[in-house]
């Protein structure tokens, strides 16, 4: 009997999964609200760098000199200097349609709170038909990896949509976050920073009730990510989405390209410290699609077509650098959760069956 038991503990150490080896020891996840594979891919849109369609109140002159390039490739570099300079030249991207990458939504809405649900749990769920849902009965992988020892209180979510109480179950799961219009200065003892911080979150003019300012988010990410050293974060910048319903398509851009400056910026800070040098990898990605053409690319949903689809792309260093992924099979939302957890050496389709198989970017 004790032989049978050795054996099988033996088998068992053999069939563990190569990632239970990896590199990477922090995870990042980090989502661009509503950011068409059009712009990451192929840089600004002529048709609508304009006032007629684009409804641009910067310089039309302005907006061509930062954005246009007659170059695709460096026109997208423009646009997206990091996700194009680093995180393309030293991982993956997955999305460009023009090159026989495809990557999509299984949820069959095409709007935030499933999509959110969707990457972060590991599958689709029908209930999930409203942004305004309430409370998620699902547990996301990032509320699972918070019961795990290793990164109990070491999970955080930093967010501009308050919406991400409920999508992240807050109440139930515990997690830290940083979401919507929430006082970042939390407490009595404030130091003169975050006094600051709490002014500027209340004297803000709010173009959304329910979203904060990109920047103004990213200000306690840096401090939270210095002081707290999270071991799984989760980063939503929503500004993309929100001026492209406002039809402002100049706006659009130059939110597109502060987050790429943001994501650049967390990446160089958490390089900087030790405890994330080379052993952290970044998971970059969008929650759904929009419509294309003149009027549809300011909606998303089932009626606009091309809404299902998405991009994703991960910088780290246990992902082998091909770059722009082309002809490959495709690739869907519901992969992100179990690879979030497979970077870190954790198998979560054991704790959730019905998560969808991680994405091919761990080797060697």
């Amino acid at each position: 009997m004790k032989t049978r038991i050795v054996l099988s503990l033996l088998f068992l150490c053999l069939a563990l999964p190569a990632f239970a080896q990896n590199k990477t020891r922090n995870i990042v996840l980090i989502v661009l609200d509503g950011v068409r594979w059009q712009e990451v891919f192929t840089g600004a849109d002529p048709t609508l760098m304009n006032s007629e369609h684009g409804n641009i109140w910067l310089d039309e002159k302005v907006l061509k000199q930062r954005y246009w390039r007659d170059d695709v490739e460096q026109r997208r570099r423009a646009l997206f200097p990091f996700l194009w300079g680093t995180v393309a030249q030293q991982g993956q991207i997955f999305g460009n349609q023009n090159k026989g990458s495809i990557a999509h939504v299984s949820n069959g809405m095409a709007f935030s709170y499933p999509g959110y649900n969707e990457m972060s749990v590991g599958y689709p769920d029908s209930r999930i038909d409203s942004n305004e849902y309430g409370p998620n009965p699902n547990r996301s992988v990032f509320e699972w990896l918070n019961t795990l020892p290793e990164f109990k209180d070491k999970v955080a979510v930093f967010a501009t949509w308050a919406n991400f109480h409920e999508i992240f179950n807050q109440k139930r799961s515990r997690l830290y976050m940083q979401v919507g219009w929430d006082l970042p200065g939390r407490g009595t003892d404030l130091t003169p920073r975050q006094q600051l911080l709490n002014q500027l979150f209340e004297t803000t003019t709010r173009m959304d009730a329910e979203d904060a300012t990109d920047s103004l988010l990213q200000v306690p990410l840096l401090d939270y990510v210095r002081e707290q050293k999270p071991r799984v974060l989760f980063v939503g910048y929503g500004e993309p989405d929100s001026w492209a319903h406002a039809g402002r398509y100049d706006v659009v851009l130059e939110s597109l390209r502060l987050a790429d400056q943001f994501i650049q910026q967390l990446w160089q800070t958490m390089q900087s410290m030790p405890e994330y040098r080379d052993q952290t990898t970044f998971l970059i990605t969008t929650d759904h699609g929009r419509g294309g053409g003149l009027v549809q690319w300011r909606e998303h949903g089932v009626e606009e077509k091309g809404s299902e689809n998405v991009w994703m792309a991960v910088l780290g260093p246990d992902t082998p650098a091909l770059g722009e992924r082309e002809k490959v099979p495709p690739v869907v939302q519901a992969q992100i959760a179990a690879t979030l957890a497979a970077f870190i050496g954790q198998d979560y389709r054991q704790a959730e069956p019905k998560a969808a198989a991680p994405l091919p970017v761990i080797g060697k």
